[in-house]
């Protein structure tokens, strides 16, 4: 403890003094560690080191594209930058526009229409989870030795104890189960009167762990509690799912040093988030290299979706925000880091998606995908590590049944093919379509965060014919979606829609249960956690059935 007390000191110190952090000043040998160098960590356990890589995946929440130094941000990310620019850049690389759809996607390498989760989030309140019946990375990881661990925000559904990280394929889990939550108490509202704590280690609350702490902060230090722990010669899984910077918009006081001069105060807090965020990323790689496991590690950061303006985060130039299928909602912020990478300090302009992992980390850790699972993602580590042509040409963005918004949509407008009051969208090659109602339009430019709005007479508004529902777009010459080209390229917007249709042959039922009122954190002890039991009286029923049936054997018998 107290070496990593010196170590954070020294870190801190480096980044006030510099601005950064200062890796290569530690003075380390080739191939040395601080750890081998000053005996601060057991020796590793007899046998060489695995040639399964360490796969680190950090997650943030709500980051926007502009929200990063190396795509022209005010605020600054040095060790995001640090890391971006010795590693590989992904620069067409696209999520989901909220965070159920996107952290599904990464665990299964499903769209979201294979799984039943094509609508909205998974609520509190839901009786809904990542249906069991899906494989996922971690239990896929496992069967080849992995130790898999997971550190932060779940939100892929808690109603029954199947559901929960532990049962899931990882190890261990300490985090929360919700989509937000206040990031000193851990504690959640739903809506009036349906509140509760919400921090696990594992399947129970972490009562005895909660110090305050800021969540950001807490996870890095249980991250390196993991990784001090474990012996680095055995593979190892961690997955990071930050709870920033999702509102609510708290940081630190320390953090809003640099960032007086933001008049705007969620643009002000949100810009704290991130440092902390930024600082928390560079602690997590210096304990990579101190305890063992950066020289085999793999590093992969994303956003889980885009930024949203009216709470701080900014996708400029590109349209939309969270929650939408223009660029801003689904282009993010995205790279990998590792010194396994043969083209290192690149830039992939490839098309990727988060699906894609699902089997690229799989083959990276020299496991089999199982011919039945119909996977939507591509191995595409060739084409990150070495330069190769992506093997996707295309992306689901999504179809959703229920969102069904746009009032003028039709089947005429969808020249019979497709009923364009459906909120869908897809990506073919240098082609965008979307359908029904994509969303908030506007572009925020950066000078709409200069006032204590966000003052929308500073974006760009958006007007277009009334009861328009359907857009064409090329992506790659037009990636700000400023020319929509339906009108000019008719027989392109069939192809798609055509697409679309044959996609939507392969969903789902939707799976987007009512509330239910045993959810209430005030009938678990003040807790947000499983709840879904059989209902006793079935439990009797069925105790009455087989006493029952046992009556009738006694008598079978005696008449025998």
């Amino acid at each position: 403890m107290v070496a990593v007390g010196v170590l954070a000191g020294l870190s801190l110190l480096s980044l006030l003094t510099y601005g950064y952090l200062a890796w290569d000043s530690l003075g380390l040998g080739p191939g040395e560690t601080e750890a081998t160098r000053t005996g601060l960590r057991e020796e590793p356990g007899p046998g060489s080191p695995s040639s399964q890589p360490h796969i680190i995946f950090i997650l943030a929440d709500d980051q926007g594209f502009r929200d990063v130094g190396y795509h022209g941000s005010e605020i600054r990310t040095p060790t995001l930058d640090k890391l971006a620019a010795e590693g590989v850049k992904l620069e067409n690389y696209y999520v989901q526009p909220m965070c159920t759809p996107s952290r599904s996607q990464f665990i299964t390498g499903k769209y979201q229409i294979h799984t039943g989760l094509q609508h909205s989030i998974i609520r509190p309140t839901q009786p809904n989870c990542l249906p069991l019946d899906n494989v996922t990375l971690p239990q896929k990881l496992k069967e080849v030795g992995y130790s898999t661990h997971m550190v932060g925000k779940w939100h892929l559904g808690f109603y029954r104890r199947e559901c929960m990280p532990t049962q899931r394929g990882f190890d261990t889990f300490f985090g929360s189960l919700l989509g937000s939550g206040d990031y000193y108490t851990h504690f959640k509202c739903d809506s009036p009167g349906i509140c509760g704590y919400d921090l696990y280690e594992n399947n129970n609350a972490a009562w005895d762990h909660d110090n305050g702490i800021y969540s950001t902060q807490m996870y890095t230090q249980k991250v390196q509690h993991i990784l001090a722990s474990h012996n680095p010669r055995k593979p190892m899984f961690l997955y990071i799912a930050y709870q920033a910077v999702h509102s609510p918009l708290q940081a630190p006081g320390k953090y809003f040093e640099h960032y007086r001069s933001i008049n705007n105060i969620n643009r002000r807090r949100y810009a704290a988030m991130l440092a902390c965020l930024d600082e928390a990323i560079g602690n997590v790689t210096l304990a990579l290299k101190k305890y063992g496991y950066y020289e085999n590690s793999i590093i992969i950061y994303s956003s889980d979706n885009g930024g949203q303006p009216m709470a701080g985060g900014s996708n400029w130039p590109l349209r939309g925000s969270k929650g939408t299928y223009w660029e801003g909602g689904i282009r993010a912020v995205g790279f990998v880091h590792s010194p396994l990478l043969k083209n290192k300090g690149s830039v992939c302009k490839e098309l990727v998606h988060i699906t894609d992992w699902f089997p690229t980390l799989i083959t990276l850790a020299e496991g089999q995908i199982d011919e039945d699972i119909q996977l939507d993602g591509y191995d595409i580590w060739e084409t990150i590590s070495e330069g190769r042509r992506s093997p996707r040409v295309d992306i689901l963005h999504n179809i959703d049944p229920i969102y069904t918004k746009a009032k003028n949509g039709s089947w005429a407008a969808g020249y019979g093919i497709w009923n364009t009051a459906i909120q869908s969208a897809i990506r073919v090659n240098h082609w965008k379509l979307l359908t029904g109602n994509p969303g908030y339009s506007d572009w925020v430019p950066p000078q709409a965060f200069s006032n204590a709005g966000p003052n929308r007479w500073h974006n760009e508004r958006v007007s277009w014919s009334a009861g328009k529902t359907v857009w064409l777009f090329n992506i790659t010459a037009d990636p700000y979606e400023r020319v929509d080209l339906s009108a000019r390229h008719p027989d392109v917007v069939k192809q798609l829609l055509r697409r679309l249709s044959q996609f939507n042959k392969t969903a789902v039922p939707v799976r987007y249960p009512p509330k239910d009122p045993r959810s209430n954190p005030k009938l678990n002890g003040g807790v947000w956690g499983p709840w879904f039991k059989e209902d006793e009286k079935k439990k009797k029923s069925d105790k009455s059935k087989g006493a029952n049936k046992q009556k009738k054997n006694k008598n079978k018998k005696k008449a025998n």
